[in-house]
């Protein structure tokens, strides 16, 4: 092993976390700590690995970017005929995992997955910056492409296409909401004594436990 990357550690002190402390519904208590990202300005604090695994069970991870919470689970949006999007057609069953290193915290979730209604991905759609409207249109999200220069004419098409006119969201492009039946909320602590509270949902109430770090 490269002694370089062995060294590599950190200690954490920052702050603690409780099984008494926290809210007893786990989308309360991440938007408690969502707002705590926001508060101290952390980079990017809305990003977060989505995994995602089709019919074969061959796992993939990638970053997205939250875009709601509320009482019924976390949204995201993408192309419906991406890679991601077929696996979640097979297997309707993801983890998101959010990484604040600025606050010592990492909150994971697995829930299963289902798309927004159309009027929500119409209205988020309408609110993105015009240059991201026509890049929903010029991308088709992971298929195999030429070179970058054929990408730069898809757009410039689009561009021409919707030129003074404006850009609806095309069909295969919209949101998916994963709603928990398990969260974990890591706070770091010394020595590696981490602590984890684990909310876990059974015939429809949140049980909350400690794991061992």
């Amino acid at each position: 092993m490269n002694k370089r990357i062995a060294a590599i550690r950190r200690e954490y002190c920052i702050s603690e976390l409780s099984k008494t402390t926290v809210d007893d519904d786990p989308l309360v208590q991440f938007r408690k700590w969502l707002d705590d990202a926001l508060n101290a300005q952390v980079m990017d604090p809305t990003a977060m690995t989505l995994a995602t695994s089709g019919a074969e069970g061959r796992p993939s991870a990638r970053i997205v970017l939250l875009k709601d919470v509320n009482d019924e689970g976390l949204s995201f949006f993408t192309n419906y005929e991406s890679k991601k999007a077929r696996q979640l057609e097979e297997n309707p069953r993801a983890a998101l995992l959010f990484y604040w290193p600025e606050l010592e915290r990492q909150v994971r979730f697995e829930g299963l997955i289902e798309k927004v209604a159309a009027g929500e991905s119409d209205e988020y759609f309408a609110s993105r910056p015009e240059g991201s409207k026509i890049g929903a249109w010029a991308s088709r999200q992971s298929r195999m492409i030429a070179s970058r220069s054929r990408l730069e004419d898809q757009l410039a098409e689009m561009v021409n296409k919707f030129k003074n006119r404006p850009v609806p969201r095309p069909e295969y492009w919209g949101g998916y909401r994963l709603m928990p039946y398990l969260a974990e909320f890591w706070q770091g602590r010394q020595s590696r004594l981490h602590d984890r509270i684990q909310y876990l949902l059974n015939n429809a109430k949140w049980h909350i436990s400690r794991l061992s770090p």
